[in-house]
């Protein structure tokens, strides 16, 4: 078959892969074959070659594909008016959303129990609801760095740190592949395929914005040049700039309060903070009622206050909570500049060497509102924090108590020996600005290959040697911090607060802490980190013997590669002495070496109930340093009973190695929405149950009654890696159906219909005991290990829960996919496509915390950290294309989920879209004017009461609001 052929084959069946890129992606409804004709892969095919496809080390066909793949190209990835290849991918029905920029969780709820941290500006895929750290990602079928942001160290590639101008095109596996790829590939692959071919320039400018509200302005410029295949070089060089601005909470309805639906923090008030701006002082101290000192909760009268007085304070109210609901971005601001290129050329016959490199660089902010600042022995700052052990000397000259106000504990948190007076002082330092975290990340990428072929057993035999390397660095600031040294010198004895110290006033209310207060107690936050891959991989391919199918196919391979990583936050913050989310240092490394073979072999062909009849198999094993080795098998079998009708079967093993923040991840704080079932306030079991009761007392609850916080708060866990972790494995069933029949693929028309269906239990999953399990079998059970976990102040109060991770949980998941693709021939009305593709959650059974909880995520919002499992997603697309004009209307499909805590329903959603594209025939439709509104009937996100922040799931639905965009782009 020559490479005509081929793509002649592609573009008119395309019935093996679920090329549905335009609907998946919400855009036209053409079916894409797997090698797109001009693409980079197939103008390196000579003609007689049969070439690589995602799911296959072996050449082979491309419309015999045995695997589900869909595929994305550059014009694809354009008909969406987005501007990240992630969003387009994370709409994908078969993906579940993952990090974006829509995710502003920076100073919100501090660092997830990976030790990944929080990402702050990158964009993930996540397939199958499986966490993005189980899809792998590559880059023409090679390993890429992982992603930093100066806040930890991540398990998953950044796909903002790879421009979008370097994709010809994207090809997204759908089953499990680690026999073929290794570690990560337990739900699925995404290849990213760049050009090494380009003939001409190519130039495009878009602007888009929110057109109701005006604001998330986004700006992108791509330019690229190839000198095709002429010269003995082929060249191909492009540079890309976006800069997205932000959409700010308070802009918009549904997140101006910490719930849906609030109007105020005394209506409904529950989710404003304590912090509040005038202060929270609570002198309700471990002993009860001091002499000489009022016992309660108060607050100042008559703010801003610089000579405060006991005569001044009054009661704290909800009403007097703060609201910091309006401070937060709904779509974070960003900068990203990126440039690449790519040479290729023949240095001996049949002998090729060729270079990619490519630089990205991303300029992110994530926003908080100001700093809520906790001091005292019930502050539950954890990790050690110096701010949980401060007491007011009696001598500050704005402590309006005349008391001090003891902590009884010392600086390292042991008992000091005098009696604790007060619980905790509240303060949101609102003269010290919103928090502010500005990420700077650079990453570097450099592949070199070089591929030939050799005669061997009568057949030509491929092989390549490529060399790997990639670098990540990342630098996070952050404004708005304080250090607790200087607040402790300044809130204690006046006679200490010598030199620079300027006493503080923490009791004025907003506006009475000066200039050179904060001057002295305030820092800019420092934060860097690293991430290191290099490798060298080799692999062969080429067909054994002849049989009456066709050719014994094999595929063999090694590879070896090095990772390291390391995250050091600012000395302050690693010393105990920050005011926001503690973290420790992490960093480490491991090797990895593996091999891998591939077998296929055709059985029959042509013949009756047997068009094609075929089996593959792989096996791969992998040795890493640290956590052991680990060998995967596949089978798959593929038979076409006729020409028009393809059946499909795999069965395989799958593993998912511990990644560095896993391993390594430092001692850190994540704030998690958790009951106490100790509190004696509504919801609590303690006033009614005797076992809790007892048990509650013996963890360390008074046994008065007294610890009354109330449910539904942020507690905090305590974060930390595990090097004993041992490997994830998993099994994964996949079958399908593909019809394509001739009749319907004739004058240029084109129609397919292909279902999948997935099944995929994963065990030895990592991840940390959940909080509400400990706290209930310590209660409930007096279990002796989950009490052991928590840690709790001479009040009662949670001052840490224990989160390292450990080898605990196990997932099932079965889901079907389908997809339909239609495109008619030419006529004198135009040409017309339709394209579907759905996906079904049939079951998502998560068994985590030792076994102790069975969630049935089916259906569901897990709420913080954002995720919904909808039971159905599809996108729909309708185009029509006449000379000049081609129009596109596209129809985004939701199911609606219950949220797990509280029943409440997120309705469906049904989001479209429209794009209308000018392009003149008199100049060969090179040059282009496209205009495009998306959410074209501004439907709003549904409210969700559990969701971390903004009060929507951003991980599912799109931002509010009608989003409309103009682009001019030309191609030579």
């Amino acid at each position: 078959m020559n490479r005509r052929e081929i793509q002649l084959r592609a573009s008119c069946a395309a019935f093996v892969i679920a090329s549905t890129c335009m609907a998946t992606a919400a855009t036209a409804a053409v079916a894409q074959p797997t090698v797109p004709p001009g693409s980079a892969a197939a103008e390196a095919t000579a003609p007689g070659q049969e070439i690589v496809v995602t799911g296959s080390r072996i050449r082979r066909d491309p419309l015999a594909q045995d695997s589900p793949v869909v595929t994305l190209d550059q014009e694809s990835l354009a008909k969406t008016g987005l501007s990240a290849v992630a969003d387009v991918l994370q709409r994908l029905p078969s993906a579940a959303g993952g990090l974006n920029s829509k995710v502003n969780n920076s100073g919100n709820l501090g660092n997830p129990p990976d030790g990944g941290g929080v990402g702050a500006g990158s964009a993930e895929i996540d397939l199958r609801y499986l966490g993005a750290k189980r899809t792998l990602v590559l880059v023409d079928g090679l390993r890429f760095v992982n992603a930093t942001s100066a806040s930890g160290i991540p398990a998953t590639v950044d796909l903002n740190t790879i421009p979008a101008n370097m994709i010809d095109r994207i090809e997204v596996l759908q089953a499990g592949a680690s026999p073929l790829y290794g570690s990560d590939a337990i739900a699925g692959v995404v290849n990213v395929i760049t050009v090494s071919q380009q003939k001409g320039l190519r130039l495009s400018a878009q602007y888009g914005q929110f057109l109701k509200y005006g604001d998330g302005k986004t700006q992108d410029y791509q330019a690229s040049w190839g000198n095709g295949s002429s010269g003995p070089v082929q060249l191909a060089v492009g540079g890309a700039f976006v800069k997205q601005e932000a959409v700010r909470s308070a802009n918009r309805s549904i997140s101006q309060f910490p719930n849906p639906g609030q109007t105020s923090c005394s209506n409904g008030g529950g989710g404003c903070s304590s912090a509040a701006l005038n202060g929270r002082f609570d002198t309700r101290g471990s002993a009860g009622p001091q002499p000489g000192l009022p016992f309660g909760n108060f607050t100042i009268s008559n703010p801003p206050d610089n000579t405060p007085t006991l005569a001044e304070l009054r009661p704290f109210t909800t009403a007097d909570r703060f609201n910091f609901a309006p401070f937060q971005y709904i779509l974070t601001p960003s900068k990203r500049y990126g440039a690449w290129i790519s040479a290729k050329s023949e240095i001996f016959p049949a002998t090729h060497f060729r270079l990619r490199a490519s630089w990205n660089r991303r300029n992110s902010q994530n926003q908080a509102a100001f700093e809520p600042l906790f001091i005292g022995p019930d502050a539950g700052n954890g990790a050690g924090s110096l701010f949980d052990t401060l007491s007011v000397d009696a001598t500050n000259p704005f402590n309006p108590f005349g008391a001090t106000l003891e902590s009884g504990l010392n600086a390292n948190g042991t008992p000091n020996g005098r009696t604790p007076t007060y619980s905790f002082i509240a303060r949101r330092l609102v003269e010290a600005g919103q928090r502010t975290f500005n990420q700077r990340v650079n990453t570097y990428s450099v592949n070199a290959t070089i591929d030939g072929k050799v005669p061997l057993f009568g057949h030509d035999w491929f092989w390549d040697v490529n060399a790997i390397y990639g670098l990540n660095k990342a630098r996070q600031s952050f404004t708005g911090n304080v250090r607790a040294d200087r607040v402790a010198q300044a809130i204690g004895p006046i006679a200490n607060c010598t030199g620079a110290c300027v006493p503080l006033n923490l009791f004025g209310g907003a506006g009475s802490i000066t200039p050179a207060m904060l001057n002295w107690i305030a820092f800019t936050e420092h934060d860097r980190s690293q991430q290191k891959l290099a490798g060298v991989t080799a692999n062969l391919t080429g067909d054994l013997v002849e049989l009456p199918a066709g050719p014994i196919g094999v595929a063999l391979g090694v590879e070896h590669r090095y990772q390291s990583a390391y995250f050091t936050p600012d000395p302050i913050v690693s010393a105990g002495l920050g005011a926001d989310i503690p973290a420790q240092p992490a960093s480490g490394h491991y090797n990895v070496d593996e091999i891998y073979g591939e077998m296929r072999v055709p059985i029959l062909k042509e013949q009756p109930f047997a068009y094609a009849l075929e089996v593959n198999g792989a096996v791969r094993h992998s040795k890493y340093s640290i956590s052991g080795g680990a060998t995967t098998y596949t089978v798959t079998g593929l038979w076409k009973p006729v020409q028009d009708l393809l059946l499909r079967g795999a069965y395989s093993t799958g593993f998912r190695a511990p990644s560095l923040g896993e391993l390594f991840g430092g001692r850190s704080r994540f704030d998690l929405p958790a009951n106490d079932p100790c509190t004696s306030a509504a919801g609590g079991l303690f006033p009614t149950n005797a076992t809790v009761r007892a048990n509650c007392i013996a963890n360390g609850v008074p046994s008065n009654g007294s610890y009354a916080e109330d449910q539904g708060g942020q507690l905090p866990v305590i974060t930390q890696g595990n090097r004993n972790l041992r490997p994830e494995k998993s099994r994964n069933f996949t079958t399908g159906v593909v019809f394509a029949p001739q009749w319907a693929r004739r004058n240029g028309s084109n129609f397919n219909v292909e279902v999948n269906y997935s099944d995929i239990k994963l065990t030895n999953a990592i991840g940390a005991v959940d909080p509400n399990v400990t706290l209930n079998n310590c209660a409930l059970l007096g279990d002796a290990a989950s009490c052991a976990l928590v840690k709790r102040t001479a009040n009662g109060f949670i001052n840490e829960i224990d989160g390292t991770l450990g080898n605990l949980d196990s997932i099932r998941t079965k889901s079907i996919d389908a997809t339909l693709n239609y495109r008619s021939s030419p006529s004198s009305i135009g040409r017309f496509g339709i394209s579907a593709n759905a996906s079904h959650l049939l079951k998502y059974v998560l068994t985590a915390s030792n076994g102790f909880v069975v969630i049935d995520r089916k259906g569901t919002e897990r709420g913080s950290p954002d995720q919904a499992y909808p039971r159905w997603k599809g996108n729909a697309t309708l185009d029509w294309s006449l000379g000049n004009l081609d129009v596109a209307l596209t129809g985004r499909y939701i199911a609606s989920v219950r949220e797990t805590d509280n029943g409440n329903k997120l309705n469906n959603r049904l989001y479209t879209d429209v794009q209308v594209s000018f392009l003149p025939t008199m100049i060969d439709r090179r040059l282009a004017l496209t205009v495009g509104v998306n959410n074209l009937f501004d439907k709003d996100p549904p409210a969700c009461f559990s969701c971390s922040v903004n009060n929507y799931d951003p991980t599912t639905y799109d931002v509010p609001g009608r989003f409309g965009y103009v682009r001019l782009s030309y191609k030579m």
